[in-house]
């Protein structure tokens, strides 16, 4: 089958690979008819983890279940699917609390799996024809039949639920204000979210032109960063701060001059976020990145003001998103009109040139907000 492989930092290609295949009684296979390049994608095409050369990506999938072995009672060949980027067991202890980007056996040494990421187990991504989904029953969720609403659909894989999560974390109450840092996908999801959530308005901080129009026509109100220090803007807009703050940048955040610094996001959230105001951090953070520009990021850790954090007694939600916590919630808001997350979709391409969509996508060239793949196009 074709499949996107890592071959070094900034270098991928579609190439052939063996076919996805039951491995296990429990396992499915899937024909991939939508797959996403994620934000987070970009930090292995670039060359900022550990990565494996050979590598098949891709986190962001829903397709049909073309196979399923003997031991998997729910899922039926024929089903639409959305496929959870963690790969979770569903039994362990962690699993059994909802918390499925934790789980405990999936990648033996550490909590946590997903499809196609680096560190995250030995799973193959979805950028590819089919895909390989373990626990098939507790991994799939279905789908209404056909192909109506696939650019929503293809969203719960991961950045519907992330953003949810973000304001989630940030444990925001209808009626409250919030700004999200990041007009990425993640970023525009938040915001959304926290519409349908109830917040009274959503500010939205970032510097691309593109992505902050977006961010304005879908109801947020934009704040360049380029054109003066957000935190007084913010300060300014709501008379004294946001209630409730997300970081949806993470460790490869850059000032506004371009230059690399990993704790300016956060270090924004604690200056603009009220006192007793709450955060919730979704962007990427990594515990060793030997990449970065300073001795402190090259081991994880940041020059975090944990004062200023302190004094104004806020609180803060981190951690990567438990998508079976909220994807089937989110289906049924795409499925009724509530919710459209496939308006971030810029790009449709298929398969043979998502190499091109990774190039263009990671030169956040003008227009390319999210690329989706479609391996039978």
């Amino acid at each position: 089958m074709k499949a996107l492989v890592y071959n070094g930092p900034r270098d991928v290609s579609v190439e052939e690979v063996p076919d996805a295949r039951i491995e296990a009684p429990t396992d499915a296979v899937v024909r991939i008819t939508t797959t996403n390049i994620c934000g987070s994608d970009l930090h292995m095409y670039e060359g900022r983890t550990d990565v494996e050369q050979g590598k098949v990506l891709g986190h962001e999938n829903m397709g049909v279940v073309e196979a399923v072995g003997d031991a998997v009672g729910n899922v039926r060949v024929g089903d639409r699917v959305s496929l959870p980027f963690n790969v979770a067991c569903g039994t362990c202890g962690n699993c059994e609390k909802g918390l499925t980007a934790f789980c405990l056996r999936a990648n033996p040494g550490q909590a946590g799996a997903a499809y196609g990421y680096a560190s995250m187990g030995p799973y193959r991504g979805g950028q590819a024809e089919y895909l390989r989904v373990p626990w098939a029953d507790f991994n799939c969720l279905t789908l209404p039949e056909g192909t109506e609403r696939e650019l929503d659909y293809t969203m719960l894989s991961d950045i519907f639920p992330t953003g949810w999560h973000g304001v989630a974390l940030s444990k925001m109450q209808p009626g409250e204000t919030i700004a999200i840092w990041g007009a990425g996908p993640v970023g525009l999801l938040a915001a959304h979210s926290a519409q349908i959530m109830g917040a009274s308005r959503v500010f939205v901080v970032d510097q691309q032109p593109d992505r902050l129009t977006l961010a304005e026509q879908i109801g947020a109100i934009p704040v360049d960063r380029s054109a003066g220090e957000a935190v007084e803007q913010l300060a300014d807009l709501t008379g004294g701060g946001p209630d409730r703050g997300v970081d949806a940048v993470g460790y490869q955040a850059h000032g506004p001059d371009g230059k690399e610094q990993p704790e300016i996001v956060l270090n924004d959230l604690v200056a603009a976020v009220k006192p007793t105001g709450g955060i919730g951090v979704v962007g990427v953070y990594l515990p060793q990145d030997p990449g970065a520009e300073n001795e402190l990021a090259k081991e994880g850790k940041l020059a975090f003001d944990y004062g200023t954090f302190f004094f104004k007694g806020q609180s803060m939600g981190t951690g990567q998103c438990n998508t079976k916590a909220y994807n089937a919630r989110l289906r049924d808001l795409i499925t009724e009109g509530r919710a459209n997350p496939g308006f971030l979709v810029s790009h449709e391409l298929p398969l043979d040139r998502a190499p091109q969509g990774y190039e263009r996508f990671d030169n956040r060239e003008d227009g390319w907000t999210k690329v989706v793949l479609h391996p039978a196009a």
